[in-house]
């Protein structure tokens, strides 16, 4: 049987999914009546939004080859889901935007795919456009891959114009699948849940053959089942009578515990005694956010919406936890912004759950003066300081993609941040590499926007971990009327502790509802208070109804309103509504 497998990969918004469209258009794999635009995204979000946010397999035929595609996302946030895809094939279609050359997410994912020694098909894209760059966009690919422009495919994803020399290519240039029988083993790179047949792997088979009735055991959950249906993607699920070797497909595997299929294990028959396959990269968590249910009666149906989430996104973590303002709720790992954002709309939509959303943290590494290392996501976890010997914050390598027009605004945004340069490479004579380490914290939060808008929308960024580096970090609390409301804690760099309390109590003292008494609002570090602003008392005009008489009677009323509100500030509270906390945690 000719099996060739091959993905699609590169950088956000350069064509994937629409040459996608092209290739089902083109092998007939969908009728042209049932068409739409990026119909591999099943996902509303993904439509709404115009991106791919999950790996999509299909299976196409054309001429005597069977080929089976798996379209990628391309945002940087979600590299663990092309990770995955790159482990079930042989080559990729390398798509680079004609208007906008290499982009920082082109060449990460070249990365990948060259540690696994894939073949790579470079492909230019939009040659349709009035500003495209072809010429240039083909020195740049040579630069990276060093081939030839007759190598080079040049396309009309939208059009179809040179799509047919994809699928020729596809068929020359990729290895065709292995073939033959052996001990079967297949790779699990995705799962859904199905009520009726429990958990269904989606699997790459690396040998021998499976069928429905066949007992089966997962070789890392030590979990065993038995096949109730194995098939392909056409795009939707169409059952056949077994998957061979090489092959892309499906098994329902019938077992009802979705933690059980995990991302990366390995399928094999009962009384097989074969090896595991390697699995691949195991997601790397690199951004922490607490989650609240806004009514705190929900706790359960958001817990159940997480486990629903995780069976579809292996890359999610969650873990329970509590907080005397905002009650019981869930600390999540995610692979960056965009991933906190895709989840908590997820949650709203597909759930109907009101969420207060802490704000975005990374993973420290705390040195106690005992030796032992502990890691900590929220402020809330860090030790005393009299207990710790140093605290190291993870750091990242930051590549940065600019039009040499915008060099000099993009280093000064840079200058803006902790860095540290290190390289900068041309990849043509307009489009200039820079190359920094920088602290993950500088760069989680609202730098990706920042960089978009110093360089018109042309600057990219891509960055990958570079381990952990000392800082000298410190918590800022900040305390409402003398109380410490643990929700705004932060750990912050010493230097910027002023600057950020202050940022922090200024926006309390405008969210806050006045009270009858005056409210204190201070950023401390340890004892020392750095910033600190006054919520003045409501008052009640108490001499609004004398009317002449001596000035003496006035005085005494005022004086004794004042009293009042002494004690008041003494014995009172600051309630606190969750509108506040909605408010603080947005940018």
């Amino acid at each position: 049987m000719n099996i060739r497998n091959f993905a699609i990969i590169a950088h956000i918004d350069h064509g994937k999914s629409t040459l996608a469209d092209r290739l089902l258009e083109l092998t007939g794999t969908v009728e042209k009546r049932k068409m739409q635009e990026q119909f591999l995204d099943t996902m509303e979000l993904e439509r709404e939004r115009g991106i791919t946010i999950k790996l999509q397999p299909v299976r196409m035929k054309y001429k005597d080859y069977i080929l089976n595609l798996i379209d990628t996302p391309g945002h940087v946030d979600f590299t663990y889901e092309v990770s995955r895809s790159l482990a079930a094939v042989e080559g990729v279609i390398l798509l680079v935007d004609a208007t906008q050359g290499v982009q920082a997410q082109t060449l990460a994912n070249l990365v990948l795919a060259q540690k696994l020694n894939l073949a790579i098909i470079p492909v230019i894209n939009k040659i349709d456009l009035p500003n495209s760059r072809v010429k240039e966009v083909e020195e740049e690919i040579f630069n990276l891959l060093g081939v030839g422009p007759d190598e080079i495919l040049k396309i009309s994803a939208k059009t179809g114009e040179g799509v047919k020399e994809v699928l020729e290519a596809v068929i020359e240039r990729i290895s065709p699948a292995p073939t033959g029988d052996g001990e079967f083993r297949a790779l699990i790179f995705d799962s859904v849940f199905d009520t009726y047949k429990g958990v269904i792997a989606f699997v790459r088979v690396f040998g021998g053959s499976l069928k429905a009735g066949d007992e089966i055991k997962l070789f890392a959950a030590k979990e065993k089942g038995e096949v109730l249906e194995v098939g392909y993607f056409s795009p939707k699920l169409q059952k056949s009578q077994e998957l061979l070797n090489g092959e892309i497909g499906y098994v329902a595997t019938g077992i009802k515990l979705p933690q059980k299929v995990r991302v990366g294990d390995t399928i094999m028959k009962s009384n097989s005694s074969a090896m595991a396959l390697s699995g691949y990269q195991d997601p790397l968590l690199v951004v922490f956010a607490s989650f609240y249910p806004e009514d705190s009666d929900q706790f359960d149906d958001l817990k159940d919406a997480l486990g629903k989430l995780k069976l579809t996104d292996a890359s999610l973590s969650f873990e329970p936890e509590s907080s005397p303002a905002l009650g019981r709720g869930f600390r999540l790992g995610f692979l960056g912004l965009l991933h906190i954002e895709i989840i908590s709309e997820r949650l709203k939509r597909e759930f109907g759950l009101g969420l207060i959303i802490s704000s975005p943290t990374v993973e420290y590494e705390v040195t106690l003066k005992k030796g032992q290392a502990i890691r900590i996501r929220s402020a809330n976890q860090i030790p005393d300081p009299s207990f710790i010997e140093k605290i190291e914050e993870p750091v990242s390598q930051l590549n940065i993609i600019t039009p040499l027009a915008y060099l000099g605004s993009v280093m000064k945004l840079i200058g803006e941040i902790r860095s540290s340069y290190k390289e900068t490479n041309y990849l043509s004579k307009e489009v200039v590499r820079l190359v920094y380490e920088v602290p993950l914290s500088e760069i989680i939060t609202d730098f990706y926007d920042r960089l978009k808008s110093v360089s018109s929308g042309y600057a990219s960024m891509s960055y990958e971990p570079a381990g952990y580096s000392q800082a000298d970090l410190v918590k800022l609390d900040i305390l409402i009327a003398g109380d410490k409301i643990e929700p705004f804690s932060k750990i912050v760099p010493r230097d910027q502790a002023e600057r950020v309390g202050r940022a922090m109590v200024e926006k309390l003292k405008d969210v806050i509802p006045q009270q009858l008494f005056a409210v204190s609002l201070q950023a401390a570090v340890g004892g020392k208070v750095l910033a600190r602003e006054t919520i003045k008392a409501r008052r009640k005009d108490v001499t609004g109804y004398l009317y002449g008489g001596d000035v003496t009677r006035k005085k005494k009323l005022l004086e004794k309103q004042k009293r009042g509100k002494e004690r008041m500030k003494e014995e009172g509270r600051v309630n606190i509504p969750q509108k506040v906390f909605l408010e603080m945690l947005k940018k």
